[in-house]
């Protein structure tokens, strides 16, 4: 008993110090509306969060599994700092308060980044998103729809 609480007790400090351990960013994201970003290293990946508000009439909410370089394609570059490109998959759900609705799909990510060589990051994306779209009082109430995050320029801090 006291040997498996042990094993237990250090697989538990072990599995906090990796996930704190990985490179993280804050920040935020503005193109379509305004988004709070917030981004996680899985190994050479991350994992995308955004919160905000589309076109200042709603709430929506996003998250991406991303791919960096993926194919092995990267930018020749030989100065400070890194650029990469990234794309990814994910979901994303919405409210509009103007039409009284609500958004579920599925959202798509295609962009670049440049990590400087003190804790800043700037990236450029496009975040398209496709699900359905229920809006009160329409007929027919479900539809699909083309939920555009569009294409957002984003500004974060590494850490």
């Amino acid at each position: 008993m006291k040997k498996s609480f042990v094993l237990a007790a250090i697989m538990v400090v072990m599995g906090a110090t990796v996930a704190f351990a990985q490179p993280r960013a804050i920040g935020g994201r503005i193109g379509y509306g305004l988004e709070v970003s917030y981004e996680h290293s899985v190994g050479s990946n991350m994992v995308s969060l955004e919160v905000g508000v589309p076109a200042f009439n709603g709430l929506e909410a996003a998250a991406t599994y991303d791919w960096i370089d993926p194919f092995g394609a990267t930018f020749p570059w030989n100065e400070r700092g890194e650029w990469h490109w990234y794309m990814g998959v994910g979901a994303a759900v919405a409210t509009n308060f103007k039409f009284n609705g609500i958004f579920v799909g599925a959202a798509g990510r295609f962009g670049f980044e440049y990590d400087f060589w003190f804790p800043l990051q700037l990236s450029l994306d496009f975040r398209p998103t496709l699900g359905l779209s229920a809006v009160k009082g329409a007929d027919p109430a479900f539809g699909y729809d083309l939920y555009q995050g569009g294409i957002g320029l984003g500004v974060r801090y590494l850490f």
